[in-house]
Formats: structure tokens, C-alpha cells, sequence
């Protein structure tokens, strides 16, 4: 492995002088374009990533690993004292890290009962080092970040771990909270339902877990409270005025910032949340006025008077609608005289496109569910809802009107950011994931970490059964009803992954129809997620899920489920992302287990339905055959199938990663244009 810069390698930052009361990196401002060049040309000439730890660490870490085993616990205590002061003092030399690494791995064996691997030292000691780590399912990536977090705080950094979603926020923080104590450091968890005293207690912890969200919200709040204010000249004189009471106490309590600032961040599935939640704004709002309900319901009423062609066309490739000349000219009339929303009729024909959008592009339990009174939108990506998010503009109100539910008031923006443009402001990010390759050139270019490749700690024993098309959904539904009940009555559990809500309770259907036991696993049911998983890998059982929902909890095999071949995994479809079918096939043979996998897939998929004209479509099917009811029946030749999806998962992935770089552009314009206001970072 080529060692970073000795500058890069043994930094360790902190809160202090040096970096001040509330450290992070300056925004790259006018330099960023040319920044990102360099890091393309940067991306493109690296190694392809290390596989064994640097000579020097792993030396120290083979020597100081059996006294670290001989210590008693006062005798591992002192040991642990003096490697703190070593760490603070040196930083992340050789010596340092081998001893570090050394008496955090035999405190996980004595709190936790596991030793942890070489690829888990290795993977701990690149995200120190600024790196993001691909690691297969199963490898221990929690642990790894448990590791590299336990090591910088003890040199004195503030680490936040960052993870899915608040279950597994909890989750982690209580497993590996007696592992940090151990060590003598304090440990955290921040999730949607706390209050400020409650959040700015806990952010002060030496290792916090949380989500993306939470941690992107509170910066934004503290950049509210601080006044926008960056410059650490600033912030250290009113951090001297609070300490020496110069501020009155009430005034402290308003403007004292939530966040110890941004040091260390270590990201749990790391492309999921740097690059798929990356493409929607972070919005702290405002109320402001109420809604004009009954203005946005007659909105809704004229738009369902419309006739598609004449007075509207649906542009599906943006998912929105567009009125023609002769649909404004009925919408002005139908809202002549009107007052408040409706007035201009320019605003008018707006809400009534927004209105045609949720009502024929918007699709419930696709997009969006229904749960508790409350429109939901479902993360595309992962099948999860995603928590506290909305709809911009009129679009979710106008959802929310066509369920029958009361409309959503409507709020101002007092503070938004991007991950895009938080994540870079911490003085040190690593992470880790099982899918990471296909993107390392664009993580290196937005985020300037380099993607590192661990290798397996268990041979791989996953069995491939191939890919295999139908002609249309009835076709493909049927065959994997044959392949559920073939692998379930040979013992071995099920796993299938279906790409809406829709699909998954269709396949439920069908599979309680047949007789065969299964659970269900939505974004419908995202609070019961570990619970199901939990029982997903015993004998016999199948489960259902919509894409990688439950992504981040093992599925760990039973006695008789191993005996039997282990788990076998059935992609219903190829999503937008060749990472996303990855981390679905992944979950079949973890860590060295019996397992296997297959795809089934239908040429009315939507992927491909969206990337093809109609007829291109037909005259394929026409080229597979008839159909029939055979046990092939309905089959559409490789040769044929394969293209089709090929190209049209390459496409998709392209329009996503151009509508990252084009809301990067648009986020750095709107920063230099509004900046100054403080209403965006």
C-alpha cells in the first residue's frame, strides 16, 4: 500500500487552538471547478487500492498484539493511557497506530467476545487515512468504523458515525457502547425525536451516531445560530466571550452551536448516502402562512377536467406535465377573476401542472405511501421511506389532495445545503460499503477520497443461476413462484427483491395463493425492517423485499438453512444502478457462507419500458416467440434480453450522475449568488 502524505496520514484533528471552537474545512468557493479537475485526472491515475496493512503499522501491530493479550485490566488500562497521549502528541505515525490499533482490537475481543480480521484492521486504518472502503457483505464493515472511530478518539478527534437510519443508529451505538467505555470513551446517539438540550448533550460525546440527515440539520441550525458566521477568528473570540461571561446566559443558550464542529466522519454505506441522497437539498424551513386549501383543491378539480393531448403532454423522462396553448388559454379562463394563489393565471397554470404531475406520475406505494394521515415518499434507491422528506413547490400538497388528506402548509426556506457541499467541509471523511467501485471516480471528484478495495476473509461459496427474461410481468410473476417453491421446499430460505410496494404485495399475493409461508418486508413496514430480516435467513422461510430495504442488518443463516445450501437470492429486476443489484445479490453467501442467486427479469420491466420506444419493445417480443404454459414458457433469448437492459441500466446511471454534477453546478451559483443572505450554505 502507498502510504498518504505524512502531513495527510498522522493528522488527527480536533476542537482547540489549532483548529479552532468549531473546526471544518473552508468551502472551496470560486476554486472548486478546477479542484474537480484535478481530482478527475487525480482518480484516474491512482492504484487500484491496497490489500494488506502498510509494512511499518503491520510490524507494530504483530509485535504490540500478544503484550496487549498478556495485560490484565489495570495493566490494559495504563496501556491505554499512554497510547492517548502518544496519539496526541504524534498523531498517526507508525508507532502510534500499531499500538492504537493493537489495544482497541483486544478490547473488542474482551467486551465483545470478537476478534476482529486483518481486512478489518486494514479497513479501519484507510478510513483514518481519508479513504472509502468497499467491503463485501458480512465482512464486519461495523466493527471496521467501530475500530477507526475508537483509535482517532482516543487521539482526541470527535467522530461521528453516520448510518441508514435511526434503527440502526440505535442499534449500533447500544452493541458497541460497553466496547467504547471500555476504553474510557464516551459514546452517543442523535435521532429525530430529540430536543435541542438533549442533541447538544449528546453531540458532545467523543463518538455520536446518526443519520445524514440529523447531523446536515444541526449544521444547518448552528449556521442559523452562529449568524452564518465561518471565520475561526470569530468564533474563538465568542467562544472566549461565553467563557469568560462576557455573554449573558440567555444569549449563550440562542447562538451556542449544537455541533463540536465537523472533524472526523466515517459514513456507513457510504454511496448510498454521498451519492443516490445526494441529489436532493437539505431544506431547514420556516412556517409561514396558511395554505389556501380550497384555491389548491380547485386547482386539482380543473386539472382532472383536462384531456391529455389537447390540453396537456406528460414528459416522463422529467416526471412532469406541461399544459399546450389551448390547456392555458382553458385554465385562464376556468380561474378568470380569482384572487390570492390563482392570481396571475401564470401562477395558476403552475399549480395545475403540478396537479396533472401527482395525479398521473405519482404513483402510491411506488413513490410515495400513505402511512398515518401523512404522504410518505419512498426512497426509489433503497425501498425505504424516506423520513421528513417532501416535494418541492405545489407538488406535494397536490398529492396529498388526491389521497384525500388535508394540504400541507406551505413553509420558507431559512437554511439549505447539500451533501454535495457539507460533506467536504469535514477535516477528515472515510466510510465504507459493499458497492463502491463502479463510483470510485465520481466519489473521488465530489468528495476527494480515494475508494479502496478489501478482499474477501472467506472464500466466496455464492452459486450463479444466471439471468433469465420473459416476455411480460404474468410470464416472469410465474416463474419465480416455480423458482420460490423449488429452493423453499428443498429447506434453504428466499430472499426476492422486487423495485416498488406494488410488485412486492402482487408477489405476496401470489405466494399466499399457493400455500407457500412468507413475510413482507416494504417501505410500508420499514419500523418492523430488522425484525423480518432477523428471520430471513431460517430454513424455509421466504421474504419479500422492495429493492435492498433492510440493507445494513445481516441475515444471518440458521443450522438447518447452512445444510441445505444457504440463502438464495432472486432479483425480480435491474435497478438504475448496477450497485444497487450488487448489494441485493450480496446478501446470498455472506462471510464465507453457502448461497445463491439468479435474476428474473420482463420486457415491460420499467427500466427498460422507460429507455425504449414502445415499438423497439414489440418487435423484440415478437422476435422471442409466443408465450405458453410450459415450465419455459415465455422465455426471451439472452442475446435478445441482455442488450436491452444493459444499455438501459447505462443510461440511467448516466442521467443520474449528470443530474449530480447539475445540481453541484447549480448549488455553488446559488451559494455565490445567496450566500450573503444566509439562506443556503
Amino acid at each position: 500500500m502507498s502510504t498518504p502524505g505524512r502531513s495527510a496520514a498522522r493528522a488527527l484533528p480536533s476542537r482547540g487552538l489549532a483548529s479552532g471552537a468549531y473546526p471544518q474545512r473552508p468551502d472551496a468557493g470560486d476554486g472548486a471547478a478546477l479542484m474537480d479537475v484535478l481530482r478527475s485526472l487525480r482518480s484516474r491515475c491512482a492504484a487500484a487500492g491496497a490489500t494488506r496493512l502498510p509494512a511499518g503499522v503491520a510490524r507494530l501491530l504483530a509485535a504490540a498484539s500478544p503484550h496487549a493479550r498478556a495485560f490484565d485490566e489495570a495493566g490494559l488500562q495504563r496501556a491505554i493511557r499512554v497510547v492517548r497521549g502518544r496519539l496526541c502528541r504524534e498523531g498517526l505515525t507508525d508507532k502510534a497506530a500499531g499500538a492504537a490499533l493493537a489495544l482497541v482490537a483486544e478490547a473488542m475481543r474482551r467486551t465483545l467476545a470478537k476478534t476482529p480480521y486483518e481486512t478489518q484492521l486494514l479497513a479501519a486504518w484507510c478510513m483514518l487515512n481519508g479513504r472509502l472502503v468497499e467491503m463485501a457483505t458480512g465482512e464486519g464493515k461495523t466493527l471496521a468504523a467501530a475500530l477507526a472511530a475508537a483509535v482517532a478518539a482516543l487521539g482526541g478527534t470527535p467522530v461521528h458515525i453516520l448510518t441508514a437510519n435511526d434503527y440502526l443508529v440505535r442499534r449500533d451505538r447500544e452493541a458497541l457502547e460497553p466496547f467504547y467505555a471500555a476504553l474510557g470513551l464516551s459514546s452517543a446517539c442523535v435521532v429525530g425525536a430529540m430536543g435541542r438540550e438533549e442533541r447538544a448533550l449528546a453531540w458532545q460525546r467523543d463518538i455520536v451516531y446518526a443519520t445524514a440527515r440529523e447531523v446536515t440539520f444541526d449544521y444547518l441550525r448552528d449556521h442559523l445560530a452562529l449568524g452564518g458566521e465561518r471565520d475561526a477568528l470569530v468564533l474563538r473570540a465568542r467562544a472566549l466571550a461565553a467563557v469568560g461571561g462576557l455573554q449573558a446566559s440567555a444569549e449563550r443558550g440562542a447562538t451556542e452551536p449544537l455541533l463540536p464542529g465537523l472533524c472526523l466522519c466515517l459514513v456507513d454505506e457510504a454511496d448510498s448516502i454521498l451519492l443516490d441522497e445526494a441529489i436532493v437539498p437539505l431544506i431547514l424551513a420556516a412556517p409561514t402562512q396558511a395554505l389556501d386549501a380550497d384555491a389548491y383543491r380547485r386547482v386539482y378539480e380543473i386539472a382532472c377536467t383536462l384531456q391529455r393531448e389537447r390540453d396537456y403532454v406528460l414528459l416522463h423522462a422529467r416526471r412532469a406535465a406541461a399544459l399546450t396553448s389551448a390547456g392555458r388559454e382553458y385554465v385562464k379562463a376556468a380561474v378568470e377573476g380569482a384572487k390570492g394563489v390563482l392570481s396571475p393565471a401564470r401562477r395558476a397554470c403552475e399549480l395545475v401542472e403540478a396537479a396533472l404531475a401527482a395525479r398521473l406520475l405519482y404513483r402510491r406505494d411506488r413513490e410515495y405511501a400513505v402511512a398515518d394521515a401523512q404522504v410518505q415518499l419512498i426512497d426509489e434507491l433503497t425501498g425505504r421511506i424516506a423520513q421528513g422528506r417532501q416535494w418541492q413547490g405545489a407538488l406535494h400538497p397536490m398529492v396529498e389532495i388526491k389521497e384525500g388528506l388535508e394540504p400541507s402548509a406551505p413553509t420558507i426556506t431559512a437554511a439549505q445545503i447539500t451533501y454535495q457541499r457539507f460533506f467536504p467541509r469535514y477535516l477528515k471523511l472515510g466510510g465504507m460499503s459493499g458497492t463502491l467501485r463502479e463510483t470510485r471516480h465520481e466519489l473521488r471528484v465530489l468528495y476527494d477520497v480515494p475508494v479502496v478495495h478489501m478482499p474477501l476473509s472467506q472464500p466466496d461459496r455464492r452459486s450463479w443461476l444466471g439471468e433469465h427474461c420473459y416476455l411480460d410481468a404474468p410470464h416472469k410473476w410465474r416463474a419465480v413462484l416455480r423458482a420460490v417453491k423449488a429452493q423453499a421446499d428443498a429447506g434453504r430460505p428466499v430472499l426476492v427483491g422486487t423495485d416498488s410496494v406494488t410488485d412486492s404485495t402482487h408477489l405476496s399475493a401470489l405466494l399466499h395463493h399457493a400455500g407457500i409461508r412468507h413475510q413482507l418486508l416494504n417501505a410500508t413496514q420499514d419500523a418492523d425492517e430488522a425484525a423480518h430480516i432477523a428471520r430471513a435467513g431460517h430454513a424455509r422461510m421466504v421474504t419479500i423485499a422492495t429493492n435492498i430495504a433492510g440493507r445494513g442488518t445481516d441475515i444471518r443463516l440458521d443450522a438447518q438453512a447452512a445444510a441445505c445450501g444457504g440463502l438464495h437470492v432472486i432479483a425480480a429486476m435491474r435497478n438504475r444502478s448496477r450497485r444497487i443489484d450488487r448489494q441485493l445479490i450480496g446478501r446470498a453467501a455472506r462471510h464465507g457462507d453457502p448461497g445463491s442467486a439468479q435474476v428474473m427479469l420482463a420486457l415491460d420491466d420499467s427500466l427498460v419500458r422507460h429507455a425504449w420506444p414502445a415499438g423497439v419493445l414489440a418487435r423484440a417480443a415478437r422476435l422471442a416467440g409466443p408465450g405458453g404454459d410450459g415450465t419455459d414458457a415465455g422465455r426471451v433469448p439472452g442475446w435478445l434480453a441482455r442488450p436491452l437492459f444493459v444499455i438501459a441500466q447505462r443510461r440511467a446511471e448516466w442521467r443520474d450522475r449528470a443530474h449530480r454534477r447539475e445540481l453541484r453546478r447549480t448549488d455553488r451559483h446559488a451559494a455565490q449568488l445567496y450566500g450573503f443572505a444566509g439562506g443556503t450554505e
